[in-house]
């Protein structure tokens, strides 16, 4: 191969780089060096030569090649460069605008929640009470009617501390607390909104949620008085005054008789979204509350089941994932 013909093929090469895209660089460098290439081809042929032309037209080949690698080297950075510039371009700024101001922050749905739940119930004459969320074994157990060897413990999956205390599984203690207290006598009602913990975690349900329990004790707090009060909370809470209710024979050890509350939205399935009943004669007697004189009905709900219903969240951990697009809707 002559000197004219090497100029010619990389003047060929020279101007199909040119006009290459970024996706046709490596079909061109398999073109002309691949071992069916241009170039490939003229190599493998130099054992064909008479061994006196041999070395000249090795070199000049070899120089082809050399030349043809260092245009598509430079071909390949113009194009990154071009697609920086273009992508620079894409996110300037301009400076010139006037400046953000700091984002607005907002409660969280479980926050708005509560806090609607216990507006609720403040109506109806409820105090709010807090208590520790590391309780020890007789505020949330025993009281509660739970001796040690009771069955019913198995029912919570608790978090125990190497002290021997745990992190409490129910807002339950903190009624327990409330009616320990001297100042605290029938009649009283009280709710003890708060996280809850739970050796527990699936799609459904997480070692962390939160609650809201409800206590009524008076001489004549009745099973009667319980259904009203829930049947008005959750139609004031949904803001639906055609919410159904109803009740279901369950088993709490700290109520007697107990039931699992259930509603439902016009046509659709039955939720269930409480656990409720009267006060087990043994809680008011811990308590130095005598259940011969007065009585009480409690309930519990959950406020996760309450925010996802209110919201309209398919699953539990949308509440737990802090995504700022679901976030910012409340805000």
């Amino acid at each position: 191969m002559s000197a004219a013909d090497s100029d010619s093929i990389l003047q060929q090469a020279a101007a199909e780089l040119k006009q290459a895209g970024a996706g046709e660089l490596d079909q061109l460098k398999s073109r002309y060096l691949g071992k069916q290439g241009l170039i490939g081809s003229l190599l493998r042929g130099i054992r064909e030569l008479p061994p006196s032309e041999r070395q000249a037209a090795g070199q000049r080949l070899n120089q082809l090649r050399l030349r043809f690698e260092e245009l598509l080297a430079a071909r390949r950075d113009e194009l990154e460069q071009e697609h920086l510039q273009a992508s620079l371009a894409q996110q300037a700024i301009d400076v010139s605008l006037p400046g953000r101001g700091p984002a607005l922050g907002t409660r969280h749905p479980l926050t708005l929640t509560a806090e609607r739940a216990c507006a609720i119930l403040q109506t109806m004459g409820f105090d709010v009470a807090d208590g520790p969320e590391i309780e020890d074994d007789f505020h949330n157990f025993e009281a509660l009617n739970h001796p040690p060897d009771h069955p019913a413990r198995s029912m919570h999956d608790t978090f125990y501390l190497t002290d021997g205390r745990l992190l409490r599984t129910h807002t339950s203690s903190v009624q327990i607390r409330y009616m320990n207290m001297k100042e605290h006598q029938p009649p009283l009602r009280v709710i003890a909104p708060g996280r809850v913990y739970r050796v527990d975690n699936d799609a459904t349900h997480s070692p962390m949620f939160h609650q809201i329990e409800g206590l009524w004790v008076d001489k004549q707090a009745r099973f009667s008085d319980l259904k009203g009060l829930l049947l008005a909370f959750y139609r004031e809470f949904f803001a639906n005054p055609n919410i159904d209710i109803r009740f279901r024979p369950s088993y709490f050890p700290f109520t007697s008789p107990s039931a699992e509350v259930d509603i439902r939205f016009g046509r659709a399935k039955w939720l269930e979204v409480a656990g409720c009943g009267m006060v087990h004669p043994k809680v008011l007697d811990n308590c130095g509350i005598d259940s011969e004189k007065s009585q009480g009905f409690a309930f519990g709900t959950g406020i996760d089941r309450l925010a996802m219903l209110r919201y309209g969240l398919a699953s539990l951990r949308d509440l737990y994932e802090n995504d700022l697009r679901l976030l910012r809707q409340f805000a």
